[in-house]
């Protein structure tokens, strides 16, 4: 448990945290179309155009002395549509394939991973305070989602699953993990971040499922309708989610001080 007089910088792991991360991701997928496709950007200009975005809001994130709940998942939004974008350009841009750059993204995962324990000596997210820390934190973040994407999308095109059967499928891979965490001793930062993991191309296959054309097995309901009403569900579920997070916290403060 976080010590309430820790500044820790990211959300505490409860299980609004995992439902905001979910609908964080969906909202990622169907931005990351909605610059691509919907306006016609393309891959590449869509990703330097997030990255720069991304940058800018980590740059925030990382020079911030406290916790901002809009602003952690401002910054979770930007890494999981920047990964939409740098997944489908290795892939549909560049041509390397799924598992090639599957491949190149589990390197980097893992490196960022070595790099943070090497330093750290551990990878625990609760808390976060140190700004190196935090840097790792979120380059790992980045790899993760962008890993997740990829994962989501070969579910889709060379498996052959529809949208419904992929996100089926992370759903299982999710409530594997979630047994594993509570009837097994395996690390719980190891599976904290596989949950991660899978709990983006969850998002991602589901955001696909609602704005994709009809053709391609989605509902074709629009990259930015779909995008502003999951946008919408994330502020709510921040805010609920933060007002929960403070009263623990200072009932942890009270209990503390008496």
């Amino acid at each position: 448990m976080v010590q309430p007089d820790i500044p820790n910088k990211i959300a505490a792991i409860t299980a609004s945290f995992w439902i905001a991360k979910i609908i964080a991701t969906t909202l990622g997928e169907t931005a990351g179309d909605f610059i691509a496709h919907t306006l016609g950007l393309g891959y590449v200009v869509g990703f330097f155009g997030t990255v720069a975005l991304l940058v800018g809001v980590l740059l925030t994130q990382i020079r911030s002395n406290a916790f901002h709940p809009a602003l952690f998942w401002a910054a979770i939004v930007a890494t999981t549509t920047t990964g939409t974008e740098i997944s489908d350009m290795m892939d549909r841009t560049f041509g390397l394939g799924y598992v090639l750059g599957s491949t190149i993204l589990v390197a980097g995962l893992a490196i960022t991973l070595t790099l943070w324990y090497w330093r750290k000596r551990t990878l625990s997210v609760e808390p976060i305070v140190g700004k190196d820390s935090e840097l790792f934190f979120w380059i790992a973040v980045v790899f993760s989602n962008s890993l997740g994407t990829a994962f989501g999308d070969a579910l889709i095109d060379p498996i052959g699953l529809n949208f419904v059967q992929g996100a089926l499928v992370c759903s299982a891979l999710i409530a594997v993990i979630l047994a594993l965490h509570y009837f097994t001793k395996i690390n719980a930062v190891l599976l904290f971040w596989a949950a991660f993991i899978f709990t983006r191309p969850f998002g991602a296959t589901f955001g696909d499922f609602l704005v994709k054309e009809h053709t391609h097995g989605g509902l074709e309901l629009g990259t930015l309708e779909t995008s502003l009403v999951a946008f919408a569900l994330l502020g709510g579920v921040v805010f609920i989610g933060s007002r929960r997070d403070r009263k623990m916290r200072l009932e942890l403060s009270d209990a503390k001080a008496s």
